[in-house]
């Protein structure tokens, strides 16, 4: 199992941008598809987007579709996810997972194998 850690989160105002971080300790996630997700407390975790683990193809949820981006860094062990014009209803713990199937990527669905921790995301004016 990957430990993952989240970096990037942070308080910004409706309209701002953030960038996300993911990254592996001592391990290329370059074999591995990359998901994102977010949780708010009380509701399911929800799919953001998905990175796939062999094409680099990308899939996103409706609500982020055309303003956030998943790429992977120039350093193997990194992915990120680039938040622009975010909204107060983005506010969430947002976590990333990793897995070597990939099977549910598409579908953003959070049947992954290794999880981070999660980095708060509050967008508030």
């Amino acid at each position: 199992q990957l430990h993952l850690v989240e970096s990037g989160g942070g308080l910004v105002q409706p309209g701002g941008s953030l960038r996300l971080s993911c990254t592996a300790s001592g391990f290329t996630l370059r074999h591995y598809a990359i998901g994102w997700f977010r949780q708010v407390p009380g509701k399911e975790r929800e799919g953001v987007s998905c990175i796939a683990h062999s094409s680099d193809r990308t899939y996103y949820a409706d609500s982020v579709k055309g303003r956030f981006t998943i790429s992977r860094g120039n350093a193997s062990n990194t992915v990120h996810l680039q938040m622009n014009s975010l909204k107060p209803e983005d506010t969430a713990v947002y976590l990333c997972a990793a897995d070597l199937d990939g099977s549910s990527c598409p579908y953003l669905i959070p049947l992954f194998g290794s999880w981070g921790q999660g980095t708060q995301v509050t967008v508030s004016s």
